[in-house]
């Protein structure tokens, strides 16, 4: 387990200070066998659907895009390309995030990425007043506002969460 240092600042928080937005930091120590968005909640004392986790995929039309889903929810692809004007969009596999993203698996965040793809966010984030995301690192999260998070990611709200079925 990795800890990370109190005095450590992410491009994702250097773009925060830069825009003049609130926010609060939390560590954590990550567990390499478990980087789910689940285990980050319950361990910065959050619940699951304040925590958003930030996935990677790629338009057929559109190229790279962000979407953020609250942690304990499973994308609907359909959802987010009819929400991003593609016909289809699969997520990038694991091995190519970093590379599109700039950021590792379990520390991608939609601030300050590689580049500035477009942003994708489910609407249950306007449920909270505050809410988690990665701030570039594992074993980070920032807590900010939502509208803060719409405003400086200029992102678009839509359903993307996959309902699942019990039978």
């Amino acid at each position: 387990m990795a800890k990370v240092g109190s005095d450590q600042k992410t491009n994702a928080v250097r773009m925060l200070d830069q825009a003049g937005i609130g926010y609060e930091l939390r560590q954590y120590d990550v567990d390499e066998a478990d980087l789910s968005a689940e285990m980050v909640a319950a361990k910065i004392g959050l619940p699951q659907e304040q925590v958003f986790k930030t996935l990677i995929a790629d338009g057929d039309q559109t190229g790279y895009l962000f979407a953020l889903l609250p942690a304990g929810t499973e994308l609907d692809p359909r959802s987010l390309a009819a929400a991003s004007g593609n016909k289809k969009v699969d997520l990038v596999p694991l091995r190519d995030v970093q590379t599109v993203t700039g950021y590792v698996r379990g520390g991608v965040s939609p601030l300050a990425a590689k580049k500035p793809y477009p942003v994708y966010i489910d609407e249950t984030v306007q449920l909270w007043d505050v809410v988690s995301i990665s701030a570039g690192m594992r074993g980070l999260q920032v807590l900010l506002a939502p509208d803060d998070l719409i405003c400086i990611t200029n992102a678009t709200l839509d359903d993307l969460i996959r309902l699942t079925v019990s039978r």
